[in-house]
């Protein structure tokens, strides 16, 4: 029996692996489903098994436009945005009611870490240039990833996953929805800093566990979005200029893995210095 009034929203592109046991860790909860063009059996488990899950069948807008779509025809005072590819354990629901983030686990039960801190050019930097490698304890070296932060306690933060995150309505009134313009990747930082800059208060509780299998959507194909995000995120809130120094950054620690990595990952990367390398960040997010 559920006790909080919750509307929990999920968007799907072929999802089939995933979706019946994520739906049936909220079953009896408000339940929207944005589809954004499953070939797969997504649709037909949903129809089959979750009658009275509300369905929307949209274009790929994104993460952020289809979490929107969700929203909108949501009725809770909370809003759980879930991942297809996760699910919550027992009655972490409840307990989000209270805060923002869960505690992540992998399938395997060993944790993900989902805490973060808003991007800077430092931040970054410690991340594509693997600086944080020489010196993994060291908060100065790892603050990207909150470092020193085992998960273990309640702790007011800066941004925390999307993969499931529990929003006030009053809120996400008050901020106004996801920023469409973020495709994919960091359309939850750009909402967080939102929120910190109304006055809002962002939590990581993990009190609340939900396991995440992580990239099931798009099989970790996406780099060059990723990139796309931190940039847009810069230009954003940082500025046009900070955002010049920020792609001519993110360029350098691509073409770095280049020269590590091969197979997948390469072709990644390689997608991604090419997008980085064809103008400067003011004019390469006025096109997709």
């Amino acid at each position: 029996m559920t006790t909080v009034d919750v509307s929990v929203v999920i968007v799907t592109f072929n999802s089939g692996r995933w979706i019946e046991r994520c739906l049936e860790s909220v079953r009896g909860y408000d339940t929207i489903v944005v589809d954004h063009g499953s070939t797969d059996e997504t649709l037909e488990i949903v129809r089959r098994r979750f009658s009275d899950v509300h369905v929307i069948e949209e274009e790929n807008l994104g993460m952020g436009g289809g979490n929107n779509a969700g929203m909108r025809l949501a009725s809770g005072r909370y809003f759980l945005l879930l991942n297809s590819d996760a699910w919550v354990t027992g009655d972490a629901v409840e307990q989000l009611a209270r805060f923002v983030g869960p505690r992540l686990l992998n399938p395997d039960g060993s944790l993900q870490r989902s805490v973060r801190a808003f991007p800077t050019l430092w931040r970054l930097a410690t991340e594509y240039l693997f600086l944080r490698k020489l010196a993994p304890r060291s908060r100065a070296l790892n603050s990207f990833y909150e470092g020193g932060f085992n998960h273990d306690e309640v702790r007011e933060v800066d941004w925390v996953f999307g993969a499931c995150l529990l929003v006030r309505r009053d809120a996400a009134d008050e901020v106004g929805l996801f920023d469409e313009s973020f495709f994919m990747f960091s359309e939850e930082t750009d909402w967080c800093y939102r929120f910190h800059e109304a006055g809002w208060r962002v939590f990581f509780f993990p009190g609340a566990e939900v396991v995440h299998v992580g990239g099931a959507s798009h099989g970790g194909s996406l780099f060059a979005e990723n990139v796309r995000g931190h940039l847009r995120f810069l230009v954003k809130h940082r500025g046009t200029r900070e955002a010049e120094r920020g792609r001519r950054l993110l360029l350098a620690g691509v073409r770095l893995r280049l020269l590590l990595f091969r197979g997948e990952r390469r072709r990644s990367y390689r997608e991604a210095a090419r997008w980085l390398s064809s103008g400067k960040a003011g004019s390469l997010l006025r096109s997709r």
